[in-house]
């Protein structure tokens, strides 16, 4: 395995943030499969994916510092099931411009956590850079509306806002163990929590947790759970090593031009001129936060 660094957490967190855009896509197009299922499923599904993995490379694991802050990772699990829930709900209950605008303010409210709670202070050059991205973040999704989808959908945008600030105080609360533990354990184990928080929540609420039958609708949930899910999010988790919380949240912020390139490769859709602008936002503002402190 590569050395852990700087750069090679950085570069985790670019390619976390490229996939991120296939989790609204998938999830829009699961039409008929509840908010619980889709969420309990992409958990269980990335589970399997990683206990394959340990079992294939099962001498290569240390357990120990995940035995010895087992309540730190239920908790971490908690949050992330409660961020999968909402997020999920939120595209369903919003519109996709919404829920991508809203969702990426997790930078921003990773900064207020980890400075009020963490003491773990953004630089000048940090703030400025997160600002710069999520604004050309602002600028894209504005870019892309069609006219009458920029407006106020009260639940659904709240769900967002709530699912951003969870994932902020996840990834602020998680950056100590995953500093101390490998990352494929642990992220199988987050995943286990994550799932018991699903399904415990959705039994108390009566919700189904039916597994879609149809081919093309497995299909997309199996896509749902390995690109944005076991990929993605764990590559996001991992950076944590060598990134401030803040930074890492920050890596997310590629999520709308890695939806418009993949737009671009898969369905030859040209993105709008206005993405330019925003893109090139995005980018400055993540060089900016990328500059060793």
């Amino acid at each position: 395995m590569p050395k852990r660094s700087r750069r090679l957490a950085l570069l985790e967190g670019a390619i976390a943030g490229t996939f991120f855009g296939t989790a609204a896509i998938f999830i829009r197009s699961l039409t008929g499969v509840s908010v619980f299922s889709i969420a309990f499923w992409r958990l269980v599904i990335a589970s399997l994916v990683f206990v394959a993995i340990v079992l294939a490379f099962k001498k290569s694991f240390s357990w120990s510092p995940i035995r010895n802050n087992i309540g730190r990772v239920g908790v971490l699990g908690v949050l992330l099931g409660l961020h999968f829930i909402l997020f999920v709900s939120a595209v369903s209950d919003t519109t996709i411009i919404n829920a991508t605008v809203l969702v990426n303010t997790t930078s921003i409210w990773s900064m207020i956590v980890s400075t009020l709670i963490f003491k773990l202070k953004p630089s000048r050059t940090a703030l400025i850079g997160i600002i710069v991205s999520f604004l050309g973040v602002t600028i894209i999704t504005y870019g892309d509306a069609a006219p009458g989808t920029w407006a106020i959908q009260l639940k659904g945008d709240l769900e967002a806002v709530i699912a951003a600030v969870l994932a902020a105080f996840y990834v602020s609360y998680g950056r100590e163990i995953r500093q101390k533990s490998q990352i494929i354990p642990l992220m199988l184990a987050i995943y286990v929590f994550s799932s018991l928080t699903v399904l415990i929540i959705g039994v108390g609420a009566a919700q189904s947790f039916a597994f879609p039958l149809q081919a093309p609708q497995i299909l997309l949930l199996v896509g749902l759970a390995i690109l944005p899910t076991a990929v993605a999010h764990s590559f996001y988790f991992s950076s944590l090593s060598h990134l401030k919380s803040f930074e890492t949240a920050a890596m997310a912020l590629l999520e709308p031009i890695g939806a418009t390139l993949l737009g671009l490769i898969i369905l030859t859709q040209a993105p709008k001129p206005i993405f330019v602008l925003g893109a090139a936002l995005v980018l400055v503002g993540i060089v900016t936060v990328a500059i060793k402190e």
